[in-house]
């Protein structure tokens, strides 16, 4: 096989620099199914990964990117036969082994997700890591008693991947969502996403005491830090709170009182290791129920290979509004 184009991210005398190099599947690490990738997206950890500011990457060079959809180029995997449309999302990608940024990707059988019907390559990379990971707190929301009936969801860092999809999520699922946000620009976007209210961080009084008047049945939190533990504060009694990020910070100050006498629910939300079963069962719904209804309002922006190295800086001063796609098809 001839060359092919990826982003590899290096590190050269402590320096992070990410470029464009060629490989050949010789240079990719080992795997039973190669993939001839179409798309794939920018997540907040893509950006960390290629800043530096994050230590994301286990080695260097290493080809970035969590995500990849496209079809079965070759596999020794009997499940995959070529031409099937499949996507991988997490699983190491980017992290501990070559990623899917680049037009050929190889990975493990059992990281691979056949598209769920009513999806392509385009409309799963839309969803990603990003979709998945909404997908996926939901769910286990739901699983711990969240309904519809039990009052407002709380959706925090509202306008980027993770909560744009989150809010879509539960407004098409009935619940009344508040979304928080930094960004005072960006309340008409959530109103289109289906908030019913929208918040503005610098406008919260978060208060200082064990427990605040309850407020939340439940929330999708992606900052961490002070809104954390405001959240948890503030939720109301069982309910439940998937922890998904630390935008804001990695450090939480809490108390175990709303814990023991509210009996609410802190979920840590792991897109990267979730097993096969539960992580088939997320996608064959994010293709259903869970789909979103404004998904194309949500991922409005396409780059191309070469121009991601560009992009990722957007991300680090959160100037970023929710998905952008990466085409990988040559």
């Amino acid at each position: 096989m001839s060359k092919f184009k990826a982003l590899r991210v290096h590190k050269d005398d402590g320096a992070i620099d990410c470029r464009i190099d060629e490989l050949s599947l010789d240079d990719l690490p080992p795997g039973d199914v190669v993939i001839r990738a179409e798309y794939s997206s920018v997540n907040y950890k893509d950006a960390l990964a290629a800043t530096g500011a994050g230590r994301i990457m286990r080695s260097f060079p290493m080809v970035g990117g969590i995500d990849v959809a496209g079809v079965i180029h070759s596999s020794e995997d009997p499940r995959y036969a070529a031409g099937d449309p499949v996507l991988v999302t997490g699983c190491g990608l980017g992290e501990e082994r070559d990623g899917g940024y680049a037009e050929f990707v190889r990975v493990q059988g059992d990281w691979v997700i056949p598209l769920p019907e009513g999806l392509d390559a385009l409309q799963a990379m839309s969803l990603g890591t990003a979709g998945f990971t909404a997908g996926l707190a939901v769910s286990r929301l739901e699983l711990n008693g969240l309904t519809p009936q039990r009052g407002p969801v709380a959706v925090t860092g509202a306008t980027g991947g993770v909560g744009s999809l989150a809010v879509n999520m539960l407004s098409g699922l009935g619940y009344q969502v508040s979304a928080l946000t930094g960004k005072r620009d960006s309340a008409s976007y959530l109103e289109e996403l289906g908030a019913t209210e929208v918040l503005f961080r610098d406008d919260v009084d978060y208060g200082s005491r064990p427990m605040e008047a309850a407020r939340w049945a439940g929330a999708v939190d992606n900052l961490g830090g002070e809104t954390l533990s405001w959240l948890i504060r503030t939720t109301d009694w069982w309910g439940s709170i998937a922890s998904i990020g630390l935008a804001q910070s990695f450090k939480l100050d809490t108390t175990v009182m709303p814990f023991i006498l509210r009996g609410i629910n802190l979920l840590g939300i792991n897109s990267v290791k979730t097993p096969r079963e539960p992580r088939l069962a997320v996608w064959a719904r994010l293709a259903t129920d869970l789909r979103p209804r404004h998904l194309d309002q949500i991922a409005t922006r396409t780059v191309q290979l070469d121009e991601l190295p560009g992009i990722f800086q957007g991300y680090m001063d959160g100037t970023v509004r929710g998905r952008t796609l990466v085409a990988l098809a040559p």
